[in-house]
């Protein structure tokens, strides 16, 4: 790799999709165009965060400062085992739904503006998974947030202004709360930059408004990630959107705002402190519960999986309240599995669309017989979401809820062991409507798929199967993870160059 690229290698995923995005609107007028410049942009951005990943994994945690500024003066830019393995995936999801978009996408929807702003949220994505400075993560937000309400209003319905509408005001909320708790910290801290800020806090006094920064940051992120009470906004807009935004919001948005919460209690506060731990506990179980409820009852399919990204969230979210090695090991290993999970039952919920017409699953049926291919791909998912050995959600569930049984919070595995059942039967609703019965109003001609539909579908189902098959390197690269962020000192020495271990939070 020539040294250059490997310099600057820590930038690609923000710049190849910002430079991307740019020529996509130059082409505003030629949506062919727009399609390749976006999909070929999106897997070189994919290649770039694998050759990320790989210096990570080989080199150790990568940082880099910029403005001529040495850290925690500079602008800094971090990639440590858990963001490095946030990219890749964030980077195969965007790409699998580029070329899902290929051909279920319109050529008014992409003169809108779809190819600019899709990549443009993945330079959000990107940015916020690998910035070093708290305020910039706050930046990176805002990003997402302008092109996620561009996209969620692309076609212009009614609907999808009011699902916006609804977004906008609960995450806008969010925002305030973030900039506060933001303000709080530099006035009691001074910086800004989050290994600095890994320093300096174990040396500063406790305080009322530490205190109130630390609940700040996780109301703040609670919202973004759709925790328990705060995630009404996300069933009353994801399904507003097209197929393969909704994809991309089901297996991205929420992940940003677990990511935060995660990188700033561990790197910055401790669970422990002032009840958070309890806090987090009973947020994750809510988020279970209400998720797997509010599922149970629907019939449309997208608002029936946008239930379940709420539930599935909760369980992550145990990870974070045990905050044993075993207990964030099995979050990373979760995030990663439902990423790809939710992502393609979203995109498995375009298919049926363009096979039946309808997303009411009243109104469906007859799969199996007609579109027997589709039904093997819903099934693994499906199944995978729910827990079934051998697929990547058993292993994930298996990891998070043994550690809940080990630190004595066998209460919370208890609820994931309930919500687990309850997640099979929303799976075997859309089974028994979709596909099992006869169609209510018979095709006579069932509708044929497009190979650019039924690849990305059934390439992220064939990892699905590879990661519950042979789950081992996952988990030994989760762990990884797990002790970088329960031990910060390798961070904060690649971004300050210096460190005093026995400063640093244990």
């Amino acid at each position: 790799m020539p040294e250059w690229i490997e310099t600057t290698l820590l930038l690609w995923p923000l710049a190849v999709p910002l430079g991307a995005a740019a020529l996509a609107a130059a082409f505003w007028s030629r949506p062919a165009v727009q399609s390749w410049i976006g999909t070929i942009g999106l897997g070189i951005t994919l290649v770039a965060s694998l050759l990320l990943l790989n210096q990570v994994i080989g080199n150790g945690i990568q940082s880099k400062q910029f403005g001529s500024w040495a850290a925690p003066f500079g602008v800094s830019f971090v990639a440590d085992p858990f963001s490095a393995a946030m990219v890749v995936i964030s980077s195969l999801l965007a790409f699998a739904a580029a070329i899902f978009g290929l051909t279920d996408l319109s050529d008014t929807q992409k003169r809108a503006g779809f190819y600019p702003l899709f990549l443009g949220l993945m330079v959000g994505v990107n940015g916020a998974f690998l910035t070093g400075d708290i305020f910039n993560l706050y930046v990176w937000f805002e990003v997402m947030l302008i092109t996620a309400l561009g996209l969620l209003t692309l076609d212009k319905f009614k609907s999808q202004l009011d699902g916006a509408i609804k977004y906008a005001v609960l995450n806008l909320f969010s925002t305030i709360l973030f900039l506060m708790a933001i303000g709080l910290l530099y006035g009691v801290t001074g910086t800004l930059n989050m290994a600095d800020l890994a320093v300096v806090l174990p040396q500063t006094e406790p305080s009322g408004a530490l205190l109130i920064s630390a609940l700040l940051f996780l109301l703040g992120f609670g919202i973004k990630a759709g925790f328990f009470p705060m995630f009404f906004w996300l069933p009353a807009s994801y399904h507003t959107a097209s197929i393969v935004v909704s994809a991309v919001f089901a297996g991205l948005l929420t992940k940003v705002g677990v990511y935060a919460a995660f990188r700033v209690f561990t790197l910055l506060f401790e669970v422990d402190n002032a009840g958070i731990r309890e806090m987090i506990a009973v947020f994750a179980a809510g988020t279970m519960l209400f998720g797997v409820f509010g599922a149970a009852i629907q019939w449309d399919i997208r608002r029936i999986l946008s239930f379940h990204i709420i539930s599935q969230i909760g369980y992550i979210m145990m990870g974070l309240a045990i905050s044993t090695q075993a207990a964030m090991a099995g979050a990373v290993f979760y995030i990663i599995h439902h990423i790809i999970v939710k992502a393609n039952l979203f995109l498995l919920a375009g298919a049926i669309y363009r096979t039946t017409g309808t997303y009411d699953l009243r109104q469906s049926g007859g799969l199996m017989k007609g579109s027997p291919w589709l039904a093997v791909l819903f099934v693994i998912p499906a199944l995978s979401l729910a827990g079934i050995p051998p697929l990547s959600g058993f292993w994930a569930k298996f990891m998070v809820i043994d550690a809940s049984f080990r630190d004595e919070a066998a209460w919370l595995g208890g609820v994931a062991l309930f919500v687990g059942l309850l997640t099979i039967f929303s799976m075997s609703k859309i089974w028994i409507e979709a596909f099992w019965k006869d169609a209510p109003n018979p095709r006579n001609i069932p509708a044929r798929l497009h190979i650019t539909v039924v690849a990305p579908i059934t390439a992220l189902a064939a990892i699905t199967v590879a990661i519950g098959v042979n789950p081992e390197p996952l988990v030994a690269y989760a762990q990884l993870a797990a002790d970088a962020m329960l031990q910060p000192a390798a961070y904060i020495d690649a971004v300050l160059g210096r460190i005093e271990t026995a400063e640093v939070l244990p």
